[in-house]
């Protein structure tokens, strides 16, 4: 039986998603992508009031998209949370080792993050040659010349530094990321759900800007539910067959 690539569990109100490939250092493969994109929409229309996202073991979070098996079919953009998925409770990150590229970008995307002691964020596109743009709304996100420092250098921040300019909310002892963030997580689980998703969305929807490649996602998400949706296949086939479509809303 193959292994999960991610995997969910959920207790008191509180779901944690694993990214689990530790012996790849949690390199964000095509597959992997597909799992943690499903299972984003799972925790968004489970019960769950708050999510931790974080990494197998404490060497990486994850060392960004696997240059062997990147992300294609679906891109990386459609596992992100506020941009391929609508995620309108709070997500929190767990994060131990490294943390690299476009995992960096999920960890942006989260609301809360909690950094073990031995984390280290980088960015290394600019010396690699390619990017896919999400990584820009680190800039509303940090002070701009913070942001630009860790866009175009490639230089690490450590654990402390990431606290220090903002990335992270608090550093822990590594192995203690997750409970980090349970200390978060279950104060949110108590919380009133309706006020934490409207202050998300006033966050998010009118406060944070957004980079060129997070608006250029969630059109493309809108269209690729469009092309995807039984309507569409059934508008095609009322086409064929000369007849009047039935549409469902699906």
């Amino acid at each position: 039986m193959a292994t999960e690539l991610v995997t969910y569990s959920s207790e008191n109100r509180i779901g944690l998603i694993t990214i689990n490939r530790p012996e790849k250092m949690n390199a964000l493969s095509n597959g992997l992508v597909a799992e943690l994109r499903d299972v984003m929409i799972r925790f968004q229309e489970s019960d769950d009031r708050v999510g931790i996202v974080t990494g197998a073991g404490d060497k990486a979070f994850s060392v960004g998209a696997d240059i062997k098996d990147p992300p294609r079919d679906p891109e990386l953009w459609e596992c992100m949370p506020g941009v391929g998925v609508h995620v309108d409770k709070p997500l929190i990150a767990a994060v131990a080792g490294h943390c690299v590229g476009g995992a960096y970008v999920l960890v942006q995307l989260c609301d809360l993050a909690v950094a073990a002691e031995n984390a280290n964020f980088f960015y290394p596109e600019s010396q690699l040659g390619f990017c896919g743009g999400l990584i820009a709304g680190c800039a509303a996100r940090l002070p701009h010349k913070i942001a630009m420092e860790f866009m175009l250098t490639g230089e690490r921040f450590n654990a402390q530094r990431a606290y220090e300019v903002g990335m992270v909310n608090k550093v822990v002892p590594t192995g203690q990321q997750v409970e980090g963030a349970m200390h978060y997580a279950r104060i949110l689980a108590d919380s009133a759900p309706l006020v934490m998703g409207m202050l998300k969305r006033f966050v998010t929807d009118t406060v944070i800007p957004r980079g060129p490649s997070e608006l250029q996602g969630l059109a493309r998400r809108e269209l690729l539910k469009v092309n995807r949706s039984a309507d569409r296949e059934e508008g095609a086939a009322a086409f064929r067959e000369k007849r009047k479509p039935v549409f469902q809303g699906r």
